[in-house]
């Protein structure tokens, strides 16, 4: 050996030693940059791994909230489609005249109707399908569509005065904006 060799002269570290490169093991300035790259290189893996964890989770989240929301508006398109069926059958009520529901021969089937109506509003109760109140409150673009506007000193120009058809939210989402007649100022 040498006196520029820096290898160990103890035979246990030598063996623990074989096969490290000379480098390594020889020359301090080499080995500190050796290992300052090192660390550098695994500090980035560390936060490569971060943000894949993290990115992971992200998409994880987006899909859960995903499939929620698929549960919680799958039937958006049927209770679309179920909502002209309401419709028609309130109208069908409402043109039922007092003397004909009084009539003993009508009143069954009146009742029938009617008792259609509250099992469809029932259903639409347990599917979080709610009714959007109208009347009488100011016009929300959000929720009303105005279909017309009518001169009026009653109430504040932009107050829903009437509602020509029922709208409907599905939770937190509109399923139909209910048509309306606002109030204007008269000419």
């Amino acid at each position: 050996m040498t006196d520029n060799d820096t290898r160990p002269q103890d035979p246990d570290m030598a063996a623990e030693l074989e096969g490290v490169p000379s480098e390594l093991t020889e020359g301090g300035d080499a080995l500190g940059e050796l290992v300052e790259a090192l660390k550098g290189d695994l500090e980035a893996a560390k936060q490569e791994v971060l943000y894949a964890k993290a990115e992971t989770q992200n998409v994880r989240r987006r899909m859960e909230k995903e499939v929620a929301d698929t549960r919680a508006y799958a039937a958006t398109a049927f209770a679309r489609d179920i909502l002209s069926v309401a419709d028609n059958l309130s109208r069908a009520l409402e043109t039922i005249p007092a003397e004909l529901r009084d009539d003993d021969k009508m009143r069954n089937l009146v009742a029938g109707l009617e008792a259609t109506g509250r099992e469809i509003e029932k259903v639409f109760a347990s599917h979080g399908i709610s009714r959007i109140a109208a009347k009488g409150l100011p016009l929300d673009p959000h929720q009303h569509q105005a279909m017309l506007e009518i001169p009026s000193n009653d109430v504040e120009p932009g107050t829903v005065l009437q509602e020509l058809q029922a709208g409907y939210m599905i939770k937190d989402r509109l399923l139909r904006a209910a048509m309306v007649a606002v109030a204007k100022k008269p000419d």
